[in-house]
């Protein structure tokens, strides 16, 4: 049996796909198999993406010979938890087998607790490389979570854009399709484009765009600089290079300082790259105006 699936594994290796996800590997719970599956696979293609759906932490396979990355549905209950506020459907998320009672309702600071504990559990490479989902053929689409409010998705959009990781899009999400748990969440997808959200096509575009555009976004430093019950403030920094992530979940505009000193930003302006609001360095603070309510705004800093 182990030759026959490293057989098959091979085969489709060499005729051209770019990795294996692989269905709740750790039903077969044998270090040793996995790590002959990654030599074989990486034999033939070095930059094959091998990536385990574990919906736990999973310190044991990633520890750089068997998997390269896991589906990261520790993020996912996190964004569930935080950018969803009063609209999160507890009921109908908890459905979920994986989920049942690990969501819950986040505040900033909690969300920035998660988030923190999350990238410590793995060396910064493998961080960098998780594939992080906001919904899947296993659970509730995000939209849905989220009692259909578009803020929350775009949040956690943006959210998944931006930090540390490998962004996955499931089918349909970019223009609105919603689904209940399964078989709900995996109906076809609606190809008369007269029934699609072209609005929330275009903001996921622009998520894509931003981070192809900017590198710290794909390899930066990840650091979260503010917190509070419905603020969230991180930032991303490669080389000369810094991108300031803000989210307001909360119910009013909200305006935003902070101390930023240690990080020896330059005085002055920063440029608003993504979404509405202005912002400084002024003596060492970092200072935001008008963060509008359920909204994210991206800065630059050079």
């Amino acid at each position: 049996m182990r030759a026959f699936i490293f057989d098959v594994a091979e085969y489709w290796i060499r005729f051209g796909i770019d990795g294996w996800r692989l269905d709740v590997p750790t039903e077969i719970d044998d270090d040793s198999f996995w790590q002959e599956f990654r030599s074989r696979i990486k034999a033939i293609n070095p930059e094959a993406y091998i990536v385990g759906e574990i919906w736990e932490e999973s310190q044991r396979w990633l520890q750089g010979d068997q998997f390269d990355a896991v589906m990261n549905y520790q993020l996912t209950l996190s964004s569930l938890g935080f950018f969803t506020g009063k609209h999160l459907d507890l009921q109908e998320t908890r459905r979920a087998g994986g989920y049942c009672n690990r969501i819950r309702h986040l505040t900033g600071t909690e969300f920035a607790a998660q988030i923190n504990h999350v990238l410590s559990l793995y060396d910064p490479t493998i961080n960098q490389v998780q594939l992080n989902l906001l919904d899947s053929h296993d659970t509730p689409r995000f939209l849905t979570s989220a009692s259909g409010d578009l803020a929350s998705f775009e949040m956690a959009m943006l959210f998944m854009f931006t930090c540390p990781g490998a962004p996955c899009i499931y089918y349909g999400d970019e223009i609105g399709l919603d689904g209940c748990q399964d078989p709900e969440c995996r109906k076809s997808f609606p190809w008369d484009d007269s029934n699609w959200n072209n609005s929330l096509l275009k903001y996921t575009k622009a998520c894509i765009s931003l981070r192809h555009t900017y590198p710290a976004l794909r390899r930066g430093n990840y650091q979260c600089l503010y917190s509070s019950e419905d603020i969230y403030v991180f930032l991303r920094k490669q080389d000369d290079e810094t991108l300031v992530i803000t989210f307001n979940v909360g119910d009013q505009d909200y305006d935003l300082t902070f101390d930023v000193d240690a990080l020896q930003l330059p005085e002055g302006p920063l440029e608003t790259i993504f979404g509405k609001s202005n912002a400084s360095v002024q003596r060492g603070r970092f200072i935001a105006l008008k963060l509008a309510t359920r909204s994210a705004v991206v800065f630059s800093k050079k």
